[in-house]
């Protein structure tokens, strides 16, 4: 009898836009396991910045699913794969964000507030300004995976800016930031739902 064979090749790089700023590589580490009760598929699962594709500073660890067999898929996700996702945004600048002056004026968020924590900036700002935050961060968010849950830890600067009333910024202050944050994932009514929790 005939038989054909297929040469997969599991090099390949499998790329799929997340995203204007991200790529996941889903390329195979290895061949795919048959078993007769379940296929068990390897997948790289690596975030890369869109169109560049260097080297992650990450080592993927390996793992294992739990053996249970009452559903019909299972996926399970590594620290590699939200370590590389941190990489990824970080290097594409989405962690660095501008609260604009309407945001602030929004929430009365202006020179004044500030000028009574900070002496300094109620010297220089006799009559209230309104204000614009820059934010950044300034090392990669570090994600950690626990059970049930998981932890995000950034470090970060704000940089506070009066509005002048020719429209241009003057620099009142910048400050150092660093948050922990822990976020629950559960399911709720066939529903998955996530609940956040700032720690620091």
């Amino acid at each position: 009898c005939n038989i054909l064979y297929l040469a997969l090749p599991i090099t390949l790089t499998v790329a799929t836009p997340v995203d204007d700023l991200a790529e996941v590589d889903y390329s195979l580490n290895r061949f795919p396991a048959v078993f007769q009760p379940f296929i068990d598929l390897d997948l790289k699962g690596t975030v890369f910045p869109a169109g560049n594709y260097t080297d992650s500073p990450y080592m993927a660890a390996p793992f294992t699913i739990p053996d249970q067999s009452d559903s019909m898929l299972y996926l399970a996700f590594s620290e590699y794969f939200f370590q590389t996702s941190s990489f990824a945004y970080y290097t594409a600048g989405a962690f660095n964000m501008t609260i604009a002056e309407e945001t602030c004026s929004y929430f009365n968020i202006n020179t004044e507030i500030f000028g009574s924590i900070i002496p300094e900036v109620a010297k220089y700002s006799v009559i209230p300004y309104p204000v614009m935050l820059k934010l950044m961060a300034t090392e990669i968010p570090v994600i950690s995976l626990e059970k049930d849950s998981f932890t995000v830890d950034i470090e970060g600067s704000m940089e506070v800016l009066a509005v002048l009333p020719d429209s241009t910024t003057q620099s009142l202050f910048t400050m150092n930031i660093a948050a922990n944050t822990s976020i629950s994932l559960n399911i709720f009514d066939q529903k998955l739902m996530g609940s956040l929790c700032l720690n620091r």
